[in-house]
């Protein structure tokens, strides 16, 4: 399974860009937030509601390209509408909000981590017993490893979802 070895190093440069984004560098042009900007963000937030959706009913692959096309209309947003978005405050439950998200995030991604540690050590754990001519028990390692790899993708994606929502948060204004 070739894709879950770098499953964790994607989703952590994309949280690591995600939390980037959320305090975007000053800019040199003074582009003005206008109602295309309300479109994209409508779209964004749209995107993201269908992945949770689409996680919710096991299709990871669909709810993992929904929130790649979701993080790329928030980076425009970022990009065109970071001033404006660095003048306007949280609001108080906003705050508690995006705190509760990031918390969220973060132990997603640490379930994630455990849950591939633990598949890996499965993983290993099978190829010995097939060395040893344990065929039956080697078997039984691979299906637990696989529904773990399995599952840590799914809390990765689960924290993908937690890192948009901040987003949305913090672009909320847009939709006003």
């Amino acid at each position: 399974m070739p894709w879950h070895r770098s499953l964790l190093a994607t989703v952590t440069i994309f949280l690591v860009l995600l939390a980037a984004s959320n305090h975007p560098l000053a800019q040199t042009d003074k582009t003005t937030c206008g109602p295309d900007h309300a479109i994209l963000y409508k779209r964004a937030v749209n995107l993201v509601d269908q992945a949770e959706k689409k996680l919710r009913a096991k299709y990871t692959a669909e709810a993992k390209a929904l929130l790649k096309e979701a993080n790329s209309l928030f980076s425009i947003l970022v990009k065109e509408c970071g001033p404006q978005q660095r003048q306007r405050l949280l609001t108080e439950q906003e705050a508690q909000q995006e705190a509760i998200n990031k918390k969220l995030a973060e132990d997603a991604m640490a379930q994630a981590e455990r849950l591939m540690a633990s598949a890996a050590a499965k993983e290993k754990k099978s190829d010995e017993l097939e060395r040893q001519g344990n065929k039956d028990l080697s078997i039984s390692y691979q299906r637990q490893a696989k529904g773990e790899y399995e599952l840590a993708h799914t809390k990765s994606i689960q924290a993908q979802i937690y890192a948009l929502r901040n987003q949305q948060l913090i672009f909320r204004f847009l939709s006003r």
